[in-house]
């Protein structure tokens, strides 16, 4: 019998508390009440000398009350960054303003912090949103008094994901308000698998961005009594909350390294003690730019003897995204991130006696050092004494080997750390130039910390990949090339993209919620010359036609638009300057923007935010793109998480480009996308051959799935999981007769079916008659569909029945947590539109920058449309989102700094209870026990129908009712209206 909760709790807390550890049990903060006189007495106390020993007063401590209760947990993250390491609170006294410290982060596991464990934190509803309800917290960790890390158990029964959703509803619902509000972290377990993830609301939560933790050799942690020890004791707990959150000020979110990244940082600063230099390997795509800035950022605080922290990028960086991510993370932190905008302004950055750290590019420190700098001057020598760490963002691209030896012989007090996801081996090693260093170890020292390509796609950091290569077989070299440059074959490659790639471009997600892809070619001419075949098929002007199918699924696909900068190789930057001005006045009259030849830097800036699609106005798809050509732009350090697949038609690139390449379609997304897709055109046997070696080379010492997945095998397994799966269950029909330890079998090959052929259906080459060959129809899945839905709730309510059974070995439940995605239906999903209007209420504030009064009613008027169609398929869940959008019409001002799903579910909870109420009402029982059975009412059948029967009270309905029914009609009459009129109006409200 799996070990209760409440055993898991106390298991939890002894753990805490034990040995040195500095957390204090305190069970009797359990009301917010008791935690806001506790937060109290430890401010106080903190803030003796200040306050002059008096006690803060009861106005006082309201403005303190507000001030600390956040609109959103990225509000909070805001304040808790602090000044300084410290947090402030401040009140007015007398003519006095006090500034009052809440948190030191300079002070962690000792000083003024304050470690408290709290369970069983009761948060009651409040009275004045209709339909809330109470809930209970399991575990909370205070720092100070304030609840910063919050903790949900399940048992062994049950999948930590439960634990997930539950956090995920409580957000939902407005429980984290109050000192609730500042939690930055969540924890779930059911004790044998454990995962993190930052706070958010409920809306943005993705079950992918769940991390487990690893240790230093990056094997998993899963244990929550080892992942107690390693991350939730002290000094390690307020690290995570302090140390390593990010805050995103573009997407407006507050982010939490994952356990690689804190080890890469953990390594630089213990070599960085040690005066060593060295390189961190982090498979690209997994967040080096976020792990490179905290290094970058931490080094300057925690190594005293470090006088400045300088960020090196490459010049062509620039207009990627590399500044603006930095830009972005440092809005709040309490260290400057100074671009250096001229060489005057570095020079001066250098010499100001301040310890900062400056992002610059390598073009600039090179000026400084050789044309600006006069050698014996005071300038010269205070620059060069300097005590440097330099932190280096995609190390072979922005500093070359002759080019740092130049640097490092200038700054002879320097420290250099690389960070690349492509380090240079033997194997593709640098070309011999006299004695310069060849590979990447040669070049910056050590591996400090490795996270490989397998190890990150392992741990689901990165998804993996799906490749296919549909070039001609066994082309004579110099037929190849002379095919290839064919307007033929640049045809045929449309062809794939526009009508083979239906679900690369995930067109069954509807509006807004489609992929992007990159098509690459070999030089700005081809590039062109595809821009202008794509405009004359779009404009119908062409043999090749975009498929009815297409049209119907995206009306204005494919929208498109070509990128490239103009010295990005001698052979392939001939510009035709007339293309370059057409495709410049396309993409203006696409997007209403004003973008001219002369300036094509802010073109391409722009061009990559749309296609980055991480600001919520690209939900709108009004303003996406589908399709962007380029030559080498975007093909390294560019992060768009929802670009799905990379189309190559060029040859071959090194191994390090093609990793680089590939890693542009992987970043984790959504539920959905499950793989970068890889379609190359040319050269397929060497194709295939050089992927190969790139994903070996760059897959060294990791473990798990294959990285690379291609259509035979996929084939192969989907034939093998059908097969299994008729063996068993002939018939859908046939499932309702097998026995339990059957139906568990049946689920698991019914997902190995969904698994394969979802996959199956993303290839180009998918070929629908391999449906018909295995004898599976789409009916034949959706009959299937339906009894693994009923299977499944049927094992939950047996294993709930057997939780009390004292065997010794009961059978483990078949987890609920796998999406199934083969035949998805076109649909506009609620979260989708929750975020939307999110992103709509959050542009409403005019003191933002992105405030733009003309798009109103635009905007209002394209989520109008969205909820449209959304009604159609749930109109009571639809008519409260018109509610909504007419409320915002009448007065936006309302609404700004608003949590929007907070408003939808307290309407939401509201109006099913109205229901409730006015059923209870009618049938004289009490309005919890309507609401109980309501909450878990299940495919037409009740929680307890004959106990609901005995609540009602027939003798009170009897009283009051002229021509009331007799005794054995109402509870028939009552229990039918339930099932027919009650549950029909609110079910999909819940």
């Amino acid at each position: 019998m799996a070990e209760l909760e409440s055993v898991l709790e106390k298991r939890l807390i002894d753990q805490l508390c034990c040995d040195e550890s500095q957390w204090t049990y305190r069970p009797d903060l359990n009301t917010e009440e008791k935690l806001w006189a506790n937060f109290k007495k430890i401010l106080e106390y903190n803030n003796k000398a200040k306050l002059n020993d008096t006690p803060l007063s009861d106005s006082e401590f309201a403005k303190i009350k507000n001030d600390v209760s956040h609109a959103s947990f990225y509000d909070a993250a805001k304040w808790l960054v602090g000044e300084s390491g410290k947090v402030y609170v401040h009140v007015q006294r007398g003519n006095e303003q006090l500034h009052l410290v809440v948190l030191n982060n300079e002070h962690i596991a000792g000083g003024t912090s304050v470690y408290e464990v709290i369970n069983q934190y009761q948060s009651f509803k409040q009275e004045d949103i209709e339909g809330d309800r109470d809930r209970r917290f399991d575990v909370s960790l205070l720092i100070n008094g304030i609840p910063l890390i919050h903790i949900e158990l399940k048992n062994k029964e049950h999948s930590y994901m439960e634990g997930y959703r539950q956090i995920k509803k409580y957000i939902a619902e407005g429980k984290f308000h109050g000192l609730f509000s500042n939690v930055q972290m969540f924890v779930v377990s059911n004790a044998v698998d454990t995962k993190y993830f930052a706070a958010a609301r409920d809306t943005e939560l993705n079950h992918k961005f769940l991390s487990g933790w690893l240790n230093h050799e990056n094997r998993a942690v899963s244990d929550y009594i080892e992942f107690t020890k390693q991350v939730l004791r002290i000094p390690e707990a307020h690290e995570m909350v302090s140390k390593y959150v990010v805050l995103d000020n573009d997407k407006k979110k507050l982010l939490i390294l994952r356990p690689y990244q804190i080890h890469a940082i953990e390594s630089m600063r213990e070599a960085s003690k040690r005066g060593i230099s060295g390189f961190i390997w982090h498979t690209t795509g997994s967040g080096k730019t976020m792990t490179s800035y905290k290094a970058t950022r931490n080094l300057l605080m925690d190594i005293p003897s470090i006088e400045k922290t300088i960020f090196l990028i490459d010049r062509k960086d620039l207009d990627m995204q590399t500044k603006g991510a930095f830009q972005s993370y440092a809005e709040n932190d309490t260290i400057d991130v100074d671009d250096t905008e001229n060489v005057t302004h570095l020079i001066k950055r250098l010499t100001d006696g301040h310890r900062q750290m400056i992002v610059t590019t390598r073009q600039k420190l090179q000026i400084v050092v050789n044309k600006r700098l006069k050698e014996g001057t005071p300038q010269y020598n205070k620059i060069k004494a300097l005590k440097v760490a330099f932190v280096v963002d995609e190390c072979h691209r922005a500093v070359t080997p002759s080019t740092k030896r130049e640097l490092e012989k200038f700054f002879n007090n320097s420290l250099w750390y690389g960070f690349t996801g492509t380090p240079i081996f033997d194997e593709n090693k640098y070309e011999l130039k006299g004695d310069l260093p060849q590979t990447t170890e040669q070049l910056y020292g050590k591996c400090l910390h490795s996270y490989t390509i397998k190890e990150a796609i392992h741990d689901e950091a990165v998804l993996g990949f799906m490749t296919e290569h549909l070039g001609p077989q066994g082309l004579p070299t110099e037929d190849a090339a002379k095919y290839y440059s064919s307007e033929g074959h640049r045809r045929a490659v449309l062809d794939t993209i526009l009508n083979k790639s239906y679900v690369k471009f995930g067109m069954d997600k509807g509006r807004g919620l489609t992929y992007e892809a990159m098509l690459t070619v070999p030089s700005i001419a081809i590039a062109q010359d595809y821009y202008d075949l794509l405009i004359r098929v779009k404009n119908g002007e062409d043999e090749l036609k975009i498929s009815e199918d297409i049209k119907k699924a995206l009306p204005d696909f494919p929208k498109f638009a070509i990128t490239y900068s103009v010295t990005e190789n001698e052979e392939g930057s001939q510009v035709n300057q007339e293309k370059m001005k057409k495709s410049l006045k396309d993409y203006n009259e696409m997007f209403n923007t004003k973008y001219e030849i002369e300036n094509i830097g802010a073109y391409n800036g722009n061009l990559n935010d749309r296609l980055a699609r991480k600001e919520k106005k690209y939900l709108d798809r009004t303003q996406q793109l589908d399709l962007v050509i380029v030559v080498d732009r975007l093909l390294t350090g560019f992060d768009a998480p929802c670009l799905s697949t990379l189309f190559m038609d060029r040859p071959p690139l090194s191994p390090q480009g093609l990793i680089q390449a590939f890693s542009r379609t992987n970043r984790l997304f959504d539920k959905t996308k499950k793989f970068g897709q890889i379609v190359t055109f040319q050269y397929p046997e060497d194709y295939k051959t050089a992927i190969n070696d790139a994903l070996v080379l760059y897959s060294r010492g990791g473990e798990g799935k294959p990285v690379s997945e291609d259509y035979d095998t996929i084939r192969e397994l989907f034939v093998l999981a059908v097969k299994a799966l008729r063996t068993l269950v002939p018939l859908p029909s046939d499932v309702s007769s097998l026995s339990k330890k059957e139906k568990k079998r049946f689920i698991h090959l019914f997902r190995d079916v969904d698994y394969s052929l979802s996959h199956l259906k993303a290839f180009s080459t998918y070929d629908p008659t391999i449906l018909t060959i295995v004898g599976f129809t789409q009916k034949d899945y959706e009959d299937y569909y339906g009894q693994y839905k009923n299977v499944l709730d049927w094992l939950k309510d047996q294993d709930d029945d057997n939780k009390d059974d004292n065997s010794d070995s009961p059978e483990q439940p078949v987890r609920d947590d796998y999406d199934l995605i083969a035949f998805s239906k076109l649909r506009i999903d609620f979260e989708y539109i929750v975020e939307l209007l999110q992103g709509f209420v959050d542009s409403l504030d005019q003191s933002d920058n992105d405030f733009e009064s003309i798009d109103f009613d635009r905007k209002l008027g394209y989520i109008r449309e969205m909820a449209k169609e959304f009604s159609e398929t749930n109109p009571q869940l639809g008519a409260i989102v018109w509610q909504v959008l007419d409320e915002i019409e009448k007065d936006r001002n309302k609404f700004i700094g608003k949590d929007v799903s907070v408003i939808f579910n307290q309407i939401r909870y509201a109006t099913v209870d109205k229901e409730v109420q006015h059923f209870a009402d009618k049938w004289f029982i009490d309005f919890e026990d309507v609401r109980y059975e309501a909450y878990n009412y299940k495919d037409g059948v009740m929680a307890n129908e004959s106990k609901f029967k005995e609540k009602a009270n027939y003798t009170a309905y009897k009283e009051s009712t002229p021509e009331a029914m007799p005794k054995f009609k109402f509870y028939s009459a009552m229990i039918s209206e339930f099932k027919n009129e009650l549950m029909p109006e609110i079910e999909a409200l819940l």
